[in-house]
């Protein structure tokens, strides 16, 4: 058995015949048949069925299948290893962080690793919503900090780094604010909902803490909302770290909403286990986990 023979096989799985495997491999069709065949004849298990069209994973053949692909994470990362030891400095670093985060930590990290690397450029990003996974799963981000949500969790490491609260507030002029009472959904669409647009491109759109039906202005970043919310002209979540002190002095109240109460967003440092990592990036990582909170 051969690790050509698995990617081989999985490369018929993910593409769903023998030709388009052909093509993906830049092998003849008869090529790839043979090996599949060569391989099942070494374990004395056929693996694919040849009945239909399309080949189907037999019984015993999921099992193998799934033992395969770890064997393959696992070669992957084992070349990521190796060129990661021979690496040298990286021109360049970036780190994508979401915008519900504090930034004191993590820049405190940056500091350090500047220090010791200056020679390379770190490119610090805010983000919001699927713009930190888009720039992960497309490349132009080595690390992220950002929930989980739509994140391909086979295809990423991830390592949990710190709790963020969200709490719905307004101005305490504000009418909902005059009252402790729960307001239901219904009486709050007529007040406006403050939101911070989603960075990504819109091919992994999410959306958090949207009231549906509601009146709603959209801002870019949360440093806006926050303005917006202390003028009075809006209500919306916000990370509570941001607002303690207009807690405090009472420029800004807590809300009491129906499906709007306050929620712990759990944030993790995230980064694809294929991708080659410099010694600048694992720096980094290995000072986040270090940080966690």
């Amino acid at each position: 058995m051969t690790y050509e023979q698995l990617i081989v096989l999985h490369a018929i799985v993910t593409e769903g015949t023998f030709r388009g495997a052909a093509e993906r491999l830049n092998k003849s069709q008869s090529a790839i048949s043979h090996m599949l065949k060569k391989l099942e004849a070494e374990i004395d298990i056929v693996l694919l069925s040849r009945e239909d069209y399309r080949p189907k994973l037999t019984s015993a053949g999921k099992i193998f299948y799934r033992q395969t692909i770890r064997v393959m994470q696992q070669m992957n990362e084992l070349g990521s290893l190796a060129k990661t030891l021979n690496a040298k400095q990286e021109a360049e670093v970036s780190l994508a962080i979401a915008a519900t985060l504090p930034l004191q930590p993590t820049l405190g990290i940056i500091g350090r690793v500047r220090s010791e690397f200056p020679a390379t450029h770190i490119h610090l990003s805010r983000e919001n919503l699927s713009g930190l996974i888009e720039r992960l799963l497309s490349g132009s981000a080595d690390i992220i900090i950002a929930t989980m949500d739509g994140v391909p969790e086979e295809r990423v490491e991830a390592v949990s780094f710190a709790d963020v609260t969200i709490l719905p507030v307004a101005h305490p002029d504000f009418e909902p604010a005059q009252s402790m009472h729960m307001k239901s959904a219904t009486e709050m669409q007529s007040y406006t909902q403050i939101v911070v647009a989603d960075s990504g491109s819109g091919a992994l759109i999410q959306s958090k803490d949207l009231l549906p039906g509601g009146l709603r202005w959209t801002v870019t970043d949360t440093v806006a909302k926050k303005e917006i919310l202390k003028a009075g002209l809006g209500w919306g979540g916000i990370p509570e770290h941001m607002i303690k002190e207009e807690l405090a002095r009472g420029e800004l109240v807590q809300l009491n909403v129906e499906g709007f109460q306050p929620r712990q967003s759990r944030l993790f440092q995230i980064r694809k286990r294929d991708r080659d990592v410099g010694v600048v990036a694992q720096a980094i990582w290995d000072d986040l986990i270090g940080t966690e909170g």
